[in-house]
């Protein structure tokens, strides 16, 4: 987390945001890299969360360069926009999280990739970092 930002809460958070949903959809592409095997039913889900965490992270570029463009002061409508855009991607996150868990627990191929499990693992724990920032920054007091 670039704490730099200091008080400009949209900007930290779209930031945040910006960057792990390019993650996330690079550790798509990782997933099916690293388990060839991999059944195909998942390979297919891989890659719509791919087309989907993509769509998001362009839709977050898009908040991040209004908020530069007006020198961090929000109309109160695009800050409310901005806050509903991050708690969809905080849902986002979660049901992605509960998609890694259920290839990491019911997929032969990560069954027996023991690689496979850990590299799922940090994709959770990564995933999970980004809700825990997101979190703290949107929930905030105002001082």
């Amino acid at each position: 987390m670039q704490f730099y930002y200091g008080s400009q809460m949209p900007l930290r958070v779209l930031d945040e945001a910006e960057f792990w949903k390019q993650q996330e959809a690079e550790h798509t592409v990782v997933m099916r890299e690293l388990m060839h095997d991999l059944e195909s039913e998942y390979v297919d889900a891989l890659k719509r969360w791919e087309d989907v965490l993509e769509t998001t992270h362009q839709q977050v570029k898009r908040y991040v360069e209004s908020a530069v463009r007006a020198d961090n002061e929000l109309a109160p409508e695009l800050y409310q926009q901005v806050l509903e855009l991050v708690s969809f991607c905080l849902q986002e996150s979660v049901a992605f999280i509960q998609f890694c868990r259920q290839v990491k627990n019911e997929s032969n191929a990560a069954a027996g990739n023991p690689t496979a499990g850990v590299l799922i693992d940090h994709i959770i724990d990564e995933s999970e970092y980004f809700i825990g920032i997101a979190q703290t920054i949107l929930y905030e007091k105002k001082k």
